[in-house]
């Protein structure tokens, strides 16, 4: 469903948490927004409305992780600077790509906080409505610090509106810091969501649930992992697509939980920058040689994920290269499966139990049940099957990070440090708080 609107009420707000704080002189005045349930609405829709940016869905965010990893990379005939620092995981604090993946996640913030500083305050809307309200935005707000903290590490928590510079100048949070606000936000939006939401685009409770259970296992939390993962598996609004292709041929599947709306108005760039020259894409990234023969023989899943240019391979889960009106799946149904396999197997539980979870997803790509039978064995598989089920989705880079593997099997990770990409350095500049420091061996 096409609903997110441009938002109008909150435009006085910061571009970013290092942009100081101006109110245009065509924006509707604080004072004056909120006055009714529809001014609430387009608040809340305004929040999403900021991870449709550029640097964010709607490009960056998930290319980079895949990038950074192993199942993107450079082609020589690139021309985004940027993206070859990344890709050779030599980035530096100047890095305009790191920078936007930044502030749009910060704009984020400031966007949710700014409605939710305002719910309390209308007196038109009962509790039980002021819950569901807060309860969204709460989603959204630990959807951004999380993002925030997988690349960055421990950052400013924000959880009120940035309007002055001495709320700029904000020292960094510890990681547990920053887990213990996103668990915070998404406990109560679990509690207050509705169990389904009209579509997708929006949260619900399965949406609060899966997060959680992504949450919980970057945290090595792996009994709650299990839960929450468990939650969202035994939740009847979802079920696998039984043809894998089907998942991103339109918005919306029955595995989808949670996905970011894009038209042909607020378009993504993704098959923009992915598809090559030849096929009037920019080619700025294309499938490294690793994850194109990781697929087994026969596996659904590679047509669905990889198509050819000739010889030039080319991602293709988002495809729409006229107008980039694809949705981005953000949460699905088989991530929670092989989270519920990889906590369990951490946990060292039952081996049937974590096959019948791996193979779940295995059939459905068409493929015989895995033959591991030891712990660590059945890690591996499930570290091979995450790369290639969710193979352009954003996940790989963190995968190898959160288990330690990245400086195992990526050539330029070299030393533990770049586990982090650095804060960037026009944060830094604005930034002036002594507790806002550079991430180590930046």
């Amino acid at each position: 469903m096409k609903r997110i609107l441009i938002l109008l009420v909150l435009v006085y707000s910061f571009s970013s948490c290092n942009v100081l704080d101006v109110e245009p002189t065509n924006s509707i005045p604080a004072s004056e927004a909120f006055k009714t349930k529809a001014d609430l609405n387009r608040g809340i829709l305004g929040a999403y409305n900021s991870l449709q940016g550029l640097s964010y869905y709607g490009r960056a965010y998930l290319t980079v992780s895949d990038l950074s990893a192993d199942n993107l990379l450079y082609p020589p005939s690139a021309t985004t600077a940027d993206y070859l620092d990344i890709d050779n995981n030599h980035i530096l604090p100047e890095n305009g790509v790191i920078e936007g993946i930044w502030g749009v996640a910060y704009d984020g913030l400031n966007v949710a906080n700014n409605v939710i500083a305002k719910i309390p305050e209308m007196s038109l809307l009962n509790q039980d409505e002021k819950n569901v309200a807060l309860a969204e935005l709460y989603f959204l707000r630990a959807l951004n610090h999380f993002n925030l903290l997988n690349y960055f590490g421990g950052i400013p928590i924000k959880t009120k509106p940035t309007i002055g510079l001495s709320e700029i100048n904000a020292a960094r949070n510890s990681p547990e810091e920053v887990y213990a606000t996103i668990i915070q936000d998404l406990t109560f939006a679990s509690t207050y969501l509705p169990k389904s939401s009209a579509s997708k685009i929006r949260a619900s409770q399965g949406a609060a649930n899966a997060l959680l259970a992504r949450v919980y296992l970057y945290k090595k939390d792996y009994a709650d992992a299990v839960i929450y993962a468990s939650k969202v598996i035994d939740d009847n609004n979802y079920s696998l697509m039984s043809n894998y292709s089907d998942i991103f041929a339109a918005d919306e599947s029955k595995e989808s939980i949670f996905e970011i709306d894009f038209t042909s108005l607020d378009r993504n760039r993704i098959a923009e920058y992915n598809f090559p020259l030849t096929l009037n894409g920019r080619g700025s990234v294309g499938p490294d040689p690793g994850i194109v023969s990781a697929y087994e023989a026969n596996d659904k899943r590679k047509d669905a994920s990889i198509a050819f240019a000739g010889t030039i391979p080319y991602a293709i889960k988002y495809h729409d290269l006229a107008t980039g009106s694809d949705n981005v799946i953000v949460l699905r149904l088989a991530e929670m499966y092989l989270i519920r396999a990889e906590a369990n197997a951490r946990l060292n539980g039952n081996i049937n139990d974590i096959r019948k979870d791996l193979n779940t997803i295995r059939s459905r790509a068409g493929l015989e049940e895995a033959v591991a039978n030891s712990i660590d064995e059945l890690l591996l598989a499930i570290e091979a099957e995450r790369r290639v089920e969710l193979a352009f989705e954003g996940h790989r880079w963190f995968d190898l990070v959160r288990t330690d593997r990245a400086i195992d099997l990526l050539p330029n990770v070299t030393q533990k440090y770049q586990y982090l990409f650095p804060i960037p350095q026009s944060e830094l500049l604005a930034n002036t708080n002594p507790g806002m420091k550079q991430n180590p061996g930046y």
